[in-house]
């Protein structure tokens, strides 16, 4: 029952997030509403080419702020939370697999691909519903559906690209 009235916020909000980011040029990476020790949480993680600045990451909690005030829909008090991603950002989308091609990524797998559940490696693509990951000079190819968990590895010389 929680967990459906959390998917049903997280629904909602991506739907009224996503025009006020597209208005700014960002995209929506991931949501998060869950209860934590100081009370109900509800996270958008940010990004755009460049990255995000704290300006931006308050530009959009204030605008979503109001609107999801208006709206009011979410019964539970809780904190409103919108932050970059990270350099370990998470790799949720089709499109992040293919946006990312070329970088080091980690994944988890719900269900063992061969007798592995972990892989670190590069990411070469994604082809038919699989991504392609190059580990120790072999290459797996892991259904989409299968990925429990996804996210860039930080790499030295991809750090100083990113940052000039």
């Amino acid at each position: 029952m929680v967990k459906e009235m959390s998917n049903e916020i997280i629904d909602r909000v991506q739907r009224i997030a996503s025009p006020v980011l597209s208005d700014g040029g960002m995209e929506l990476v991931d949501i998060e509403y869950r209860r934590e020790a100081r009370g109900w949480v509800l996270r958008l993680y940010i990004d755009r080419k460049g990255g995000v600045t704290l300006a931006d990451c308050t530009r959009v909690s204030q605008d979503l702020g109001r609107i999801l005030d208006v709206e009011d829909f979410i019964l539970n008090p809780y904190t409103l939370e919108v932050s970059s991603p990270g350099l370990d950002r998470p790799l949720k989308k089709e499109e992040d697999f293919i946006k990312y091609r070329g970088r080091l990524i980690k994944v988890k797998t719900s269900h063992p691909v061969g007798i592995r559940r972990q892989f670190k490696g590069r990411l070469l693509g994604l082809s038919e519903g699989q991504i392609e990951i190059e580990t120790d000079g072999e290459v797996f190819r892991i259904p989409l559906c299968d990925v429990a968990r996804a996210n860039l590895e930080i790499e030295q010389g991809v750090l100083r690209k990113e940052r000039n």
